[in-house]
C-alpha cells in the first residue's frame, strides 16, 4: 500500500489534515511509502520541515541542493541571528539523521535506481583543533582504548546498505543508500566536548564539533569517488541527559530576556538542517582496500628528495609537494589549503602546537631554511698552468696580474678521503673513478697523500689550488 501526497492545498489545510492525523511527523507516512510515490519537494513543504527555509544559505532560493540531511535534534535558542545553529547531543544516545532526496525532475539522472555513498564524520569546529586533529584523536584513543568517537546504530537505521566503520578512523563511518527510498541513519557520538578543552578545572566550556556528511556517486570503474554534495552542522556533546539540561537552561535564559533582546536571537527548531559546505579535503587512498573511505592517508605525491626552500609564491599544490619531499607527509591534509606564504607566516609556537614538539621544530627549521653547519669547509680553485705562472709572478713582484681566481666551496661532514674525492668529482663533473689519489703539496714541494687523518686536521675555510699531475689523474692540493 502506498500513500501519494498531492499538495496544491493551502498550509492551513495541510496542518489540520495530515499533521493532525500523523502527529506532525513523517515517520508514519515514510514506512508506507513506496519508491517514487511522492515528490520530495512537496514533502519538504510540511511544517516539520519549515526550518529549512530559514536555515539554508541566502542563495538557496535560486539553487536547490540535490540532497538534504536533517538531524532530528533541537537547535539551541541561545544563538544570535545570522550565527550558525548549535545543537546539543547526549553522549552515546542514538540520534536520527534523515537522508532526503531533494532533486528536481531530471536532475542527476545517472543516479536513478543506483546507490550513492555517504561518509559521516565528527570533526572539530575550531580551526586550532583542526590543525592538531591527528594528535587529539590519538590522545583520545590512548585514554579510551577500544572505544570509537562515532558509531552507527544499525538496528535502528532504515535504508542503510553496507555500513562500515574502520577501526583506525574513530570519527568516521560510511554506508550506501538509495535516494529513491526512505533512508534514516542513527548515529552515536561517544566523546564529549569537554574532553578536548585545554584546561580541565571543572565548569569549563566544551569545544564544539561538526557533523559533516559527504555524498559520492559511482565513477566508471564502480568506485564511489565523484562528489555530489556536502553539508554540516555545529554540535556540542554532553554527558547523558546533559544536552536536555543545557537546552532547558538556554530556554529559561531566553524567557527572562526583554522582548527587544529576544529579537536578536534565533528561534529554536525541533530539527537541525545541515547546511551546504565544502567537501572534506581530498585525499589519496590505497587502491587495494575494499573501502576507499577508510584507508590509511598519505600525501598524493611521489617525488625525489629536494632541499629547495619553500617560497612565499608557492601555491597550495606546490606547498603540498614541498611537505612531502621534506618528509612531512602526515601533515599534508592539515595544511591542504595552505599556500607557501601561509606556511611561512606560522610561528615556532604555531607549528609545535600543530605538529607536536619533534616534528614542529623540524618543520619550523625547514620553513625558515635553516641548515646544519658543515663540520669542515674548504675552498678549491682549479688553476691552469698559465694562471699559476702569472700568480707566481705577481707574488714575486714581477708585475701586476689581471687574472681573476674563482674558488668553490666544498662542505665535508664525514671528513674522509672518500668523501673529498666524491665532492671534487661532483664539483668538476667527472666520475670519482677518474680520481685515483689526492695529494697535498708539502714543504719543499713534496707530495703528501691525503688521508682521513689529514682531512680531520684541516683548518676550517682553508684555501687550495687544485692541479692535476701530468699524465695522471691525481689531483694535487696547493695551499694558498
Amino acid at each position: 500500500m502506498a500513500w501519494a501526497l498531492k499538495l496544491p492545498l493551502a498550509d492551513e489545510v495541510i496542518e489540520s489534515g495530515l499533521v493532525q492525523d500523523f502527529d506532525a511527523s513523517l515517520s508514519g507516512i515514510g514506512q508506507e511509502l513506496g519508491a517514487g510515490a511522492y515528490s520530495m519537494s512537496d514533502v519538504l513543504a510540511l511544517p516539520i520541515f519549515k526550518q529549512e527555509e530559514s536555515n539554508l544559505p541566502p542563495e538557496s532560493d535560486d539553487k536547490i541542493l540535490p540532497f538534504q540531511y536533517v538531524l532530528c535534534a533541537a537547535t539551541s535558542p541561545a544563538v544570535k541571528l545570522h550565527d550558525e545553529t548549535l545543537t546539543y547531543l547526549n553522549q552515546g544516545q542514538s540520534c536520527e539523521i534523515r537522508m532526503l532526496d531533494n532533486r528536481k525532475m531530471g536532475e542527476l539522472p545517472e543516479i536513478n535506481g543506483k546507490m550513492v555513498k555517504s561518509i559521516i564524520r565528527v570533526v572539530f569546529h575550531d580551526r586550532r583543533l583542526q590543525y592538531t586533529e591527528h594528535q587529539q584523536l590519538e590522545g583520545w584513543r590512548w585514554n579510551r582504548p577500544g572505544d570509537r568517537i562515532l558509531d552507527l546504530d544499525i538496528p535502528m537505521s532504515v535504508g542503510v546498505v553496507d555500513p562500515r566503520a574502520n577501526p583506525t578512523q574513530l570519527n568516521t563511518v560510511e554506508f550506501l543508500w538509495d535516494p529513491s527510498k526512505r533512508t534514516s541513519v542513527f548515529i552515536q557520538v561517544h566523546c564529549i566536548s569537554t574532553e578536548f578543552t585545554m584546561r580541565k578545572h571543572g565548569g569549563e566550556k566544551g569545544v564544539p564539533f561538526r557533523i559533516q556528511i559527504d555524498t559520492f556517486k559511482e565513477n566508471e570503474a564502480g568506485e564511489y569517488t565523484e562528489h555530489l554534495h556536502s553539508a554540516s552542522c555545529q554540535i556540542k556533546v554532553f554527558k547523558p541527559k546533559g544536552a536536555d539540561r543545557k537546552q532547558k537552561t538556554d530556554r529559561e535564559k531566553m524567557e527572562k530576556r526583554a522582548p527587544q533582546e529576544k529579537e536578536k536571537y534565533q528561534h529554536s527548531y525541533e530539527t537541525t538542517i545541515l547546511t551546504e559546505c565544502s567537501p572534506w579535503p581530498e585525499i589519496t587512498y590505497v587502491n587495494n582496500s575494499p573501502s576507499p573511505g577508510f584507508n590509511s592517508l598519505f600525501c598524493p605525491f611521489s617525488l625525489p628528495p629536494n632541499k629547495q626552500n619553500l617560497l612565499p609564491t608557492a601555491t597550495p599544490q606546490e606547498a603540498q609537494q614541498w611537505l612531502h619531499r621534506n618528509r612531512f607527509s602526515p601533515f599534508c591534509r592539515l595544511f591542504s589549503n595552505f599556500s607557501g606564504a601561509d606556511l611561512l607566516k606560522l610561528t615556532r609556537e604555531d607549528v609545535i602546537q600543530i605538529c607536536g614538539p619533534a616534528d614542529g621544530i623540524r618543520l619550523f627549521n625547514a620553513l625558515k631554511g635553516r641548515v646544519v653547519r658543515p663540520r669542515l669547509t674548504i675552498y678549491v680553485c682549479q688553476e691552469s698552468q698559465q694562471a699559476r705562472e702569472q700568480h707566481q709572478k705577481h707574488e714575486n713582484g714581477d708585475g701586476s696580474s689581471n687574472t681573476f681566481f674563482v674558488y668553490h666551496a666544498i662542505y665535508l661532514e664525514e671528513l674522509t678521503a672518500v668523501e673529498l674525492t666524491e665532492k671534487l668529482a661532483q664539483l668538476f663533473s667527472i666520475s670519482p673513478r677518474q680520481i685515483s689519489q689526492i695529494f697535498k703539496q708539502g714543504p719543499t714541494g713534496i707530495h703528501v697523500l691525503v688521508s682521513d687523518e689529514m682531512i680531520q686536521n684541516f683548518q676550517d675555510e682553508m684555501c687550495f689550488v687544485l692541479d692535476t699531475m701530468k699524465g695522471m689523474s691525481k689531483p694535487v692540493f696547493s695551499k694558498y
